[in-house]
């Protein structure tokens, strides 16, 4: 019965957050006869504003983010032509990023770093998950076993820790920088505000569901070691 408890309270926190966000950016996607430009058009306008030259502002089907090796804003279809509420606050929001570059904002970097070290290792961990059992069934060693089986759970870790970082440099993107953008800008009134301050605690809860859910992989994968 508490295993059976446990694996619910486990999926609410994993999946909650993101069916949650989900849920709030389809809520304010219905385009606003008020806002005088798109998602691009805002993402633009504030960049010239904040005096970041040379970032491009694209159209990707990879998922709204910002790439610091390529310069570019990058907004999914319905963020960058879109004429909603929730455009404009992940326009801004990604704009945050971009600024957090220019100012060559620490935490920014080091995840980038993070990044290029996990998906090394998680390249590593793959591998080693592939062969674990053919080197076990060939050496019957259970030094190397252990061996290699700690090179993964240390790939699965380093995600983890990517996660962690990404959290604040999240949170500062939507909070210290986009919505200040939004507010003092007099481009939302007080209610849009409190409706984009929203939006923006939804998509940060994903990266909690994701921490949490990397958390539980190097939990369940380190308990199989122990046994």
């Amino acid at each position: 019965m508490f295993l059976v408890i446990a694996l619910i309270a486990f999926a609410v926190l994993v999946y909650g957050p993101a069916l949650w966000a989900k849920w709030v950016l389809k809520r304010y996607s219905r385009p606003r006869q008020d806002f005088p430009g798109n998602g691009g058009d805002f993402a633009r306008h504030l960049l010239r504003k904040a005096g970041v030259e040379g970032v491009l502002v694209e159209l990707t089907d990879q998922g709204d983010h910002y790439d610091p090796q390529a310069k570019a804003v990058r907004l999914s279809e319905a963020n960058l032509h879109g004429h909603s509420l929730t455009a404009i606050t992940v326009a801004a929001h990604e704009v945050g990023h971009a600024i957090q570059d220019h100012t060559a904002y620490a935490p920014l970097r080091l995840r980038g770093q993070l990044v290029l070290i996990a998906q090394r290792f998680e390249r590593l961990g793959s591998v080693v998950f592939l062969v674990l059992p053919v080197v076990g069934a060939v050496t019957r060693s259970p030094t190397l076993g252990a061996l290699m089986f700690g090179l993964g759970l240390l790939s699965m870790a380093a995600i983890v820790v990517v996660h962690l970082v990404t959290l604040p440099v999240e949170l500062d993107a939507s909070f210290r920088r986009a919505l200040p953008m939004m507010r003092e800008g007099g481009y939302v009134d007080e209610r849009d505000a409190r409706a984009a301050r929203r939006i923006l605690r939804a998509c940060a809860l994903t990266y909690v569901a994701a921490s949490l859910s990397s958390l539980f992989n190097v939990w369940r994968w380190f308990t199989r070691w122990r046994r």
